[in-house]
Parts: structure tokens; sequence; C-alpha cells
């Protein structure tokens, strides 16, 4: 359904780009259109939130070249290719490049709309995990080189007296820089500060 996201038309031929600009507007979305792949590249902006329709054959960059533009930008918007009968290949090169999925022209406006709606689902999650991971990030450069280091033997399933044996300090100094550890990250139980660790691709496989 329609709500703040953005559907970013990418077609160079205008009056393609302005039929399916008119067609999504009228299903409520917010839509803006641009003229090539190098348009929408000068524009973005990483607070923009949504999907991308985009016409495979352009000129200047390609949709294959967009979408690996995309990719090294780490610009999260999930990408449907629209693509003429005879460029099915180009277009499955695409998804593999990336692109959610490819829809042919002509695209019925149900097919369309039903495409647009999965990927600002799509795209919803993958900025939630991204910002999820970047507060995550934010968190662990709170925490001192003792923690760090505390947090991941926890992760690794070392109990508090293993970790004071092997860091060479008091039980209660470990307890104290475990309790630390949870409050900076905003962890509530040992299992939310793994979920976390494993997000931020720091845990281990488990020693014993």
């Amino acid at each position: 359904m329609a709500g703040d996201s953005t559907v970013y038309i990418v077609d160079d031929d205008q009056a393609a780009r302005e039929s399916v600009m008119a067609m999504v507007r009228v299903k409520g979305y917010i839509v803006q259109g641009f003229s090539s792949a190098e348009d929408f590249l000068n524009k973005y902006r990483p607070d923009w939130s949504g999907c991308i329709v985009a016409d495979v054959r352009m000129p200047g960059l390609s949709g294959i070249e967009f979408l690996q533009q995309i990719k090294l930008r780490e610009i999260p918007l999930p990408v449907i290719v629209i693509t003429g009968f005879a460029d099915v290949q180009q277009a499955v090169q695409a998804m593999k490049a990336g692109a959610l999925t490819f829809l042919e022209k002509p695209c019925q406006d149900q097919e369309l709309v039903a495409n647009i709606e999965l990927a600002l689902a799509t795209g919803k999650s993958e900025q939630n995990q991204q910002r999820m991971r970047q507060e995550l990030e934010a968190r662990l450069l709170t925490l001192s080189e003792d923690e760090r280091l505390v947090l991941t033997k926890l992760v690794a399933g070392f109990p508090n007296k293993r970790i004071a044996t092997e860091m060479d300090l008091g039980l209660r100094t470990v307890e104290l820089r475990r309790s630390n550890v949870m409050k900076k990250m905003g962890a509530n139980s040992l299992a939310e500060l793994i979920r976390m660790a494993i997000i931020l691709e720091l845990a281990p496989e488990p020693e014993f």
C-alpha cells in the first residue's frame, strides 16, 4: 500500500516515463522521474527511501551498469527492471547484478503495482536492518578495549569464571565489565547481546 516511500522512475523515454509515473501516482504513491541513470545518481540522497523502476536499455549508463553503481555506492533501494521482449537475457543479467525482479513491456498496471509493493516491503526491511547495524556499530564504539574483549568472549560462550582466568582478572571485575557491556549495547539478556554480535559479525564459533 502507498505510504511515505517514493517510487523512482528511471527511463530515458519521456513518454514512457511519464506514463508510468502517472499510473503509479494514481495508485497513491509519491513519484519522482529521472531521464537517465546518471541523473538519478547525481541527485540521490542517503535519506531517500522506496524503490526504483528502471528501464534496462538506456543511453549512457545501461540498466546493468546502473545496478552495478547502486551496489558499489551501497544505495539501499530495491530495483525493478523493465525490459522489452528482446531484452529478457539482459534482464536476467540485471537480476544477477542485484535487481529484485524484471517486468516485460508492456507490463500491466496491476503487475507493476504488485511488484512495487513487494519492492517497498523489501526495501523497508533492508533499510531497517541497515539502521540497526549502524546503531549497534555506534554502541560498540562506546565500549572500552577491555569491555569489547569481554564481549567477544561472552558471545563465544565463555562463562564468567573462564573469562576471569583467561584475562587474569577477578570474577567481580568481569561481572562489572559484563554489566557495562550489557548497558552500553542496550541488551536486556545474553541472548539479545548474542543477536547483536551476530549482526555485527563479531560472534565466532563457540569454544569449550
